[in-house]
């Protein structure tokens, strides 16, 4: 990919020859143009700044709804936390295309969803809503696609906790929203960072949702790269975007790391 984005596109999409022999001698065709042309208009780096923004609000939703989840089924029976599992990994057994759609179901304009917040905005003076093709449909399918990918790592950590901390932190005098920043929270730390990693790196990537749910508004880079792959044949400019998001992942997968094992070695 690193030699593709260095490459010209061919004249009838792919990449052209990037060698080749004049009068015995070994020539190179690679030019400079298409990472020129990332740097020529801001348009691309808005798209990756949106996608990482669309990923950040993702990730702290997913740890806002599934820190409580996870945290219930840790500290429940061994047969309700079996169950519990069981509904959290269920939608896993459905095609994501399928989850997909279903969600464009729920929100049409005909949907229930829909006319159930016009029901309640249009009595009261504001203008009906459209939840269709925008940022807030894709935001809500990203999560919901996405959070089963938060409870899990979540409770793999809250799981080996062990209850005596919490014990000694109450004959101490805590209450219990001091328990919890002060015992419970440090402790979760690395599920919370490896819960973000493994929410964050699809989020950046995910170009069904935004393209299904959310419209020219809810366009992101991953669209862009998509469209440049394969409709606009442009593999050479593709592969610079897919270099600039896989270093964005891979930056973000190390400081996680990083800040994870620092997490455990505290513990």
């Amino acid at each position: 990919m690193l030699l593709a984005s260095f490459r010209y596109a061919g004249d009838y999409g792919g990449l052209a020859p990037w060698y080749y022999y004049e009068e015995g001698k070994l020539s190179f065709d690679l030019t400079l143009e298409n990472w020129a042309r990332l740097f020529e208009s801001d348009i691309y780096w808005m798209l990756f700044l949106k996608s990482i923004i669309y990923a950040l609000v993702t990730c702290l939703l997913c740890i806002l709804m599934a820190y409580p989840l996870a945290l219930m089924i840790a500290r429940s029976t061994k047969k309700k936390r079996d169950f519990l599992l069981l509904l959290v990994i269920m939608p896993f057994w459905s095609n994501f295309l399928v989850r997909i759609y279903a969600w464009m179901i729920i929100f049409s304009p005909s949907g229930v969803l829909t006319q159930i917040i016009n029901s309640i905005l249009t009595p009261l003076g504001f203008e009906p809503v459209s939840l269709m093709y925008s940022p807030t449909a894709v935001i809500v399918t990203l999560v919901y696609v996405h959070l089963p990918f938060m409870v899990l790592p979540l409770y793999a950590n809250l799981e080996k906790h062990d209850p005596a901390l919490l014990d000694a932190a109450q004959d101490l005098g805590a209450n219990a929203w001091q328990r919890f920043w002060s015992v419970t929270w440090p402790q979760s730390l690395p599920g919370v960072y490896a819960g973000s990693i493994l929410v964050f790196i699809p989020v950046l990537g995910i170009f069904a949702v935004p393209e299904l749910l959310g419209g020219t508004d809810g366009i992101m880079i991953a669209n862009v790269i998509k469209q440049q792959f394969v409709e606009a044949r442009d593999w050479p400019f593709g592969s610079v975007l897919s270099i600039v998001m896989t270093v964005i992942a891979v930056s973000v997968v190390l400081l996680g790391a990083r800040y994870a094992q620092k997490g455990v070695g505290r513990d």
